[in-house]
């Protein structure tokens, strides 16, 4: 299991940044840049946890702290891609900026990002409370759903973006239950690696999009 899930991860990370960087390398447009910088930020702010995560299983040392100072920088870095995904939606369908609807996505990221930081977290102790761990990600869920709707709506106006709603969709359907119930049910924390696969074909997309 452990040799299994770390190679996963690595792999994971390698390709998100590598992409991440050879989009914004050959970045034309504003567009480009911003998916260049989601995917860079994606695996690089994931890197976080789970190179803690790896290195758990292989080395005889209390990573406490570095797993959940990582999953308080991943929390984190998730907000902005989502926010970042915003701005490739309006580029790419040419959408006119809408004020109100671009303040409710700020300040959702925000609310999100300061709940994150709340010492009530626990992050310094990798704690799983389940009371935070709904407050937090309530403004992210929320967040998510516009995201959603937005790429679902333009569904039929291009065919590489058209399962974007999808993949963000199921990332939200894997991640809640992990986010909120895996310190009670552990069996949970498998959820991640389908939530891992979803970010994989968003990125997929990004490079579809960009050849």
């Amino acid at each position: 299991m452990k040799y299994g899930e770390s190679t996963f991860d690595i792999l994971y990370l390698l390709f998100v940044i590598i992409s991440g960087c050879i989009i914004l390398k050959r970045a034309t447009n504003r567009k480009e840049k911003y998916m260049g910088i989601a995917a860079l930020l994606l695996g690089c702010g994931d890197a976080f946890h789970l190179v803690p995560r790896v290195l758990n299983y292989f080395l005889d040392a209390d990573m406490t702290v570095w797993l959940g100072v990582g999953k308080l920088i991943t929390s984190v870095t998730m907000t902005i891609f989502y926010l970042l995904l915003y701005y490739v939606w309006l580029g790419h369908f040419k959408e006119k900026k809408d004020r109100n609807l671009t303040v409710a996505i700020w300040g959702l990221a925000v609310i999100r990002i300061i709940l994150c930081l709340f010492p009530q977290n626990g992050w310094l102790q990798n704690s799983s409370d389940l009371t935070w761990g709904i407050i937090r990600n309530i403004p992210f869920v929320i967040l998510g759903a516009i995201i959603c709707y937005l790429f679902f709506r333009n569904r039929k106006k291009d065919r590489i973006f058209s399962r974007m709603w999808l993949y963000i969709l199921l990332s939200f359907a894997f991640y809640i239950p992990v986010a909120v119930g895996a310190g009670m049910v552990p069996i949970l924390g498998m959820l991640m690696l389908p939530k891992t696969v979803c970010y994989i074909l968003m990125v997929v997309v990004f490079l579809r999009d960009h050849r």
